[in-house]
Parts: structure tokens; C-alpha cells; sequence
């Protein structure tokens, strides 16, 4: 008989998860009113985009250290952005493995070092942390079943791969934090080659090989669904989809909206108790 543990979040790790999620929520709100109404408050400041997603990343990490320790928690971000960053600064130098693109300085934020935006490690934790969530609760129900990790692996891959296809529309033509060299493959998605979405998914794998083994819960105490992921999931993409769809960027409307439709079933579905359980 399994013994549920007590919410995981104590003392300041409670608070401060709380905290973070709330603010997260307040500029999130901020950054739709300002897609819907442009310059109505702030005029052109890049601020609050930035800050939604240093509350992100932080939201992100408390809610983790709920479920891994929290040093844990802290090592998997500072591998996931150090190698995130890296592949990144290859890709802006020599245009592999993304393709040919440039950095907008202006509206990305400065460097960190040349060429490397100080969002771009955050990018990646978000983006990794939270897919990965959103695939074990997806395949939670089947955690005692041979090669869970694998399906946890190859499914994380997958929604970071979903992620960036909502991500890019918004991205390049509507905060147009970078753009897109012309290349000789006639394939785009919204000026992205497909070779950056491929060169996505094995750089996510990658990072997967070696940040997993700090990801994992070593604790044989059962715990609840950890919905935080999900709640991170759509809501950014809720802000992906609000910025195509008053861009009338229908064909990336679409597609997030049906991705985010799938993913909140799937998760769901995935997270109910299994039959005899």
C-alpha cells in the first residue's frame, strides 16, 4: 500500500512558489493587454515580455524543487542553459545546426557575450523543464509499465519540437527577436527552415542525456500529479495563440490551438489513476 506524501512545498518554498506563480500570472496578463492594445501602457518597452519569462523560469524551478531536491533542481537548469547556450552561440556564428539567423539586439535584450541574448539559456530550461512535465504526466498511469523512460524521453523531445513550431511565428514576425537568412530548401515555417525545428529535437535530446539522471525522483513516497508544467504549457502557448490570431497568422493559429487542445487531454487522460492502482 502506497503512502501519499504531504505537499512537498513547505515554509518558503510554498511561499515563494506562490509568489512567483502569481506574478508569473499578473505580467502574463500584461503581455496579452498589450499583444490586444498595442502602446496603451508601457508604449514600446520590452520589459514585461522579458520579465514573463524570468518568471517563468523561476516558477518553473520552484515548482521542481517541490518534486526533486532542490539543488537538483538548480543543477538541471544551469546544465540544460550552459548547453542550450552553447549550441545557440555555434548556431548564430556559423549557422549550424538552426540554419543562417540573426539576433535582434534591440528587441531580445543585450548580450550576455557576443553573440548570446541573456534569454536564451532560459529559453531552453523553460522549454525543457516543462515539456518534460507535461510527458510524465502524460504517461504517468503507465510509470510502472518496461521503457517509461523512454516513452518520458522520446515524448519530451516531441513537445519541445511543438513548442518551438508554436514559438516561432511569434517570435520572428511578431516580437521579431530574430530573424531568418534565406537558405536553398524552399520549406519554411514562417521564414524557419525545417532544419531548425530537426536541429531542435536533437539538441533537446541531447541535453535530455545528461540532465536526466539529475531529474529523477529517487524517493519510493508516492506523489500527487504536478499539473504546474501544464498550467506553463498553455499558458504561454495561450500567448503564442493570441499573437498569431490578431496577426491573423491563421495556419500557426491553428496549430496551436489544436496542440494545446491535444496536450491538455492527453495530460489529462495520462494523469488519472490507472484501473487497480
Amino acid at each position: 500500500m502506497s503512502v501519499r506524501a504531504p505537499n512537498p512545498l513547505v515554509g518558503w518554498q510554498r511561499a515563494a512558489h506562490r509568489v512567483l506563480f502569481l506574478l508569473f500570472l499578473l505580467d502574463l496578463a500584461l503581455v496579452c493587454f498589450r499583444l490586444n492594445r498595442p502602446g496603451l501602457l508601457f508604449g514600446t518597452a520590452r520589459w514585461p515580455d522579458g520579465l514573463l519569462l524570468v518568471l517563468a523560469t523561476a516558477t518553473t524551478l520552484t515548482s521542481l524543487s517541490g518534486q526533486i531536491p532542490a539543488q537538483n533542481a538548480m543543477l538541471s537548469a544551469v546544465l540544460i542553459g550552459a548547453i542550450g547556450a552553447g549550441i545557440a552561440i555555434l548556431g548564430a556564428i556559423t549557422g549550424v545546426p538552426f540554419g543562417p539567423f540573426v539576433y535582434n539586439k534591440e528587441n531580445f535584450g543585450p548580450f550576455l557575450f557576443y553573440p548570446l541574448p541573456w534569454a536564451v539559456p532560459m529559453l531552453w530550461v523553460v522549454a525543457i523543464l516543462n515539456a518534460r512535465g507535461v510527458a510524465r504526466l502524460c504517461w504517468r498511469k503507465y510509470r510502472q509499465r518496461p521503457n517509461y523512460g523512454l516513452r518520458v524521453l522520446g515524448s519530451t523531445v516531441a513537445l519541445v519540437l511543438l513548442l518551438e513550431l508554436s514559438f516561432e511565428p511569434y517570435a520572428v514576425l511578431i516580437r521579431e527577436y530574430w530573424s531568418w537568412k534565406p537558405t536553398k530548401l524552399p520549406l519554411t515555417w514562417y521564414t524557419a527552415p525545417l532544419v531548425n525545428f530537426l536541429a531542435w529535437a536533437v539538441t533537446s535530446l541531447l541535453i535530455l542525456l545528461f540532465v536526466t539522471p539529475a531529474l529523477i525522483n529517487k524517493s519510493p513516497v508516492k506523489r500527487p500529479p504536478a499539473y504546474h508544467p501544464l498550467f506553463v504549457w498553455e499558458l504561454l502557448s495561450f500567448v503564442f495563440l493570441l499573437g498569431t490570431t490578431l496577426r491573423a497568422l491563421w495556419s500557426a493559429s491553428a496549430f496551436i490551438a489544436a496542440q494545446m487542445i491535444i496536450m491538455l487531454i492527453l495530460a489529462m487522460l495520462g494523469s488519472r489513476p490507472a484501473k487497480g492502482s
